[in-house]
This record gives C-alpha cells, sequence and structure tokens, in this order.
C-alpha cells in the first residue's frame, strides 16, 4: 500500500498529494507518469509525475477532481493509502545538450510543465516559462515555476492576473524578439499544444509536446492512447508521451478523447449519487 504523507489543496479543484513510494521514486524522470489505484476494484487512471524525491522516497501528484476516481482520490487524506502505485511508466523526456527553451504550460499542464523546466534549469540550461490560465482563482505552483526558470510569464484568458492573453501571443512575441529557442516544450489542453506546434512551425523550431490521450493498462496492450504521429500509428504510454509537435494529428486525438464524455459524466453522477447516500447514513 502506497501512503499519502502529504496533501495540499492548490485550488477549489486541484489538490497535491506526496506519495511513500520509493521504488518509483528511485527511477522516476520528468515526463514520466504512474498509474494508481485508489482502490481494489478502483478505475486505473494515469497522473504525470510532478515531483520526486529519491531520498525520501516520494512522488508528487497533482490532479484535478473531474471524474470520479480523481473526486474519490480527493477525498483520502494523510495516512490513508491507495491500493495501486504503478510507475514510473513512459519515456522520459530528452532534455541533454538544450542551452535556451521555452517551456509552455496551460492549465493543470503547468504541473508537468514545472518539472521539465525544474530539470533544465537545474542543468543550466536558460528557461522562459510562459503559464496560462483561465483566470486568477485557478493559478497554482507560481512560486515554484519562478524558482524553476530565467523568466516566467503568467497570462490569464480573462486578464484577472495581470495581463490577458493567450499563451501562443507570448510565445510569438518572445520568438520575434530575437530569443533562439533550442527547443519549445508544450503541455496542456490538446488545442494549446496544437496551436503551439502552429506557433513555432514558421520559424522551424523543434517542438515537443506532452500527449495525456485516454490510457488504460500504460504498457501498449489495450491501445486505448493510441494517437497518429507523422502517419504512423503511436502509443502514449510506451512511444511517449512527448512527441514531435509538428508530426501529431490533434484533431485525431481530440475526436479520440471526446469519444467517453457522456461515461464519464454518467460515472461523476453515480459517485455524486453514493456520496449523497453515505452522508444521509
Amino acid at each position: 500500500m502506497y501512503q499519502i504523507l502529504e496533501k495540499k489543496t492548490l485550488n477549489a479543484n486541484t489538490k497535491l498529494m506526496v506519495i511513500e513510494a520509493p521504488h518509483v521514486a528511485r527511477k522516476a524522470e520528468p515526463g514520466q507518469f504512474i498509474i494508481l489505484r485508489v482502490t481494489e476494484d478502483g478505475e486505473r487512471i494515469p497522473l504525470t509525475i510532478a515531483e520526486y524525491d529519491r531520498e525520501k522516497g516520494t512522488i508528487t501528484i497533482i490532479f484535478q477532481e473531474v471524474g470520479a476516481t480523481t473526486m474519490a482520490l480527493g477525498q483520502l487524506n494523510v495516512g490513508d493509502c491507495l491500493h495501486d502505485f504503478v510507475g514510473p511508466l513512459g519515456k522520459a523526456s530528452e532534455l541533454e545538450g538544450l542551452k535556451k527553451v521555452a517551456v509552455v504550460g496551460g492549465g493543470l499542464g503547468c504541473a508537468i510543465a514545472y518539472p521539465q523546466a525544474k530539470k533544465l534549469h537545474e542543468m543550466g540550461c536558460e528557461v522562459d516559462l510562459i503559464a496560462g490560465f483561465r483566470n486568477k482563482d485557478i493559478i497554482i505552483l507560481e512560486d515554484e515555476m519562478k524558482a524553476a526558470s530565467t523568466n516566467l510569464y503568467v497570462v490569464t484568458d480573462d486578464g484577472s492576473n495581470g495581463r490577458k492573453a493567450l499563451v501562443t501571443e507570448v510565445l510569438k512575441e518572445l520568438i520575434e524578439a530575437g530569443n533562439q529557442y533550442d527547443a519549445v516544450i508544450a503541455i496542456g489542453p490538446m488545442i494549446m499544444m496544437k496551436f503551439v506546434a502552429e506557433t513555432t512551425r514558421p520559424y522551424g523550431i523543434k517542438t515537443i509536446v506532452s500527449m495525456n490521450t485516454i490510457m488504460v493498462d500504460g504498457t501498449g496492450m489495450c491501445g486505448g492512447c493510441r494517437l497518429t504521429v507523422g502517419g504512423e500509428t503511436k502509443f502514449a504510454c510506451v512511444d511517449g508521451p512527448d512527441f514531435d509537435g509538428h508530426l501529431v494529428d490533434f484533431d485525431g486525438s481530440m475526436r479520440r478523447s471526446a469519444m467517453y464524455k457522456a461515461q464519464e459524466k454518467a460515472s461523476v453522477e453515480r459517485h455524486e449519487c453514493n456520496l449523497m447516500k453515505q452522508e444521509v447514513k
């Protein structure tokens, strides 16, 4: 069993947990993920590793309570244990040799962009980190991102935190200002990553995206996480999650990610109904 050592609320529906998992922490690298189950009969869900501590043997995960499983996970507290916590899975991000990078995070994707930026920063790389959120109330990890970057740019869709802009606007401004990036790393909603890739395409800048596709087993056997990259079928769990953003078929991936919306909604409604029954008791 994997004990919860720390729990923090980052915003209204986003939580951070530090999990005791020494065998995962021993080999974890930025870009990799874990698959967990809250209970023995629970759903398997993938979550990207937000941080790891090899000495303490811990893994940090950050998640939004948007489905039945993440809602159940969010109800656990320090001292409680998870039934399964498997990893590290996926390929680690290839960051060696990069000298100047723009890391772009959108919403919860900033929790994944942060460890990438931190690793690069520790390697001596110059890091411009661009973080975008819908509004100031859902901003997360601002202090951590500032410490992990050379320059941090935080923007919101509604301008409630200062500047109203899309991350692609900031990225284009930085490129046109003469910043010569070895790579751009984009992590967030698929639509955001698609437009980051389209922003960098005319400049020929290598662009890496992290694909958070539907996933079940995490070993490439179920085929749920398949996507098309450069006209070839790939599996996010074993071939990724990092891919060349200029080759990814984002439209196809977005269609696949919307396939189970009705089932997800029904699952949440059942979970909320069960919670109400427990409260009545």
